[in-house]
């Protein structure tokens, strides 16, 4: 847990509250929901597996939300990039956050694990 409280306070704002927001978000959304650090970056897993992670651009060093099956996402606000797999919804620390299209991109990622679209153990 200590790890998980270092990289939130290690943060600069407005990246920092950015972050800690979206990780009360994420953490709202399930009761299966919980959070450990992986490639040094938060890591939210949907009975223990991983569905999003919190980091931030290298270049613009704005944070964003990366969901593992993003593939299996059509929610326009996803950018792909380079990836196959996963997607990003990149987030702007100095704007409000799209709380309810942050909430709407999560429920539709957590509902691939729930309908079984994305296998996991029981």
């Amino acid at each position: 847990m200590q790890e998980i409280q270092h990289f939130y306070l290690n943060q600069k704002e407005p990246n920092k509250s950015c972050l800690l927001a979206l990780r009360h978000i994420i953490l709202q959304q399930d009761t299966d929901v919980s959070e450990t650090i992986k490639y040094g970056m938060p890591c939210f897993c949907y009975r223990k597996k991983a569905f999003c992670y919190l980091w931030t651009d290298k270049r613009t060093t704005f944070p964003y939300l990366l969901l593992v099956e993003g593939k299996h996402l059509d929610q326009v606000q996803l950018e792909a990039g380079q990836r196959l797999r996963m997607k990003i919804l990149p987030i702007d620390p100095q704007e409000d956050l799209p709380i309810e299209t942050i909430e709407n991109i999560l429920t539709a990622a957590l509902n691939l694990y729930r309908n079984g679209t994305i296998k996991i153990k029981k």
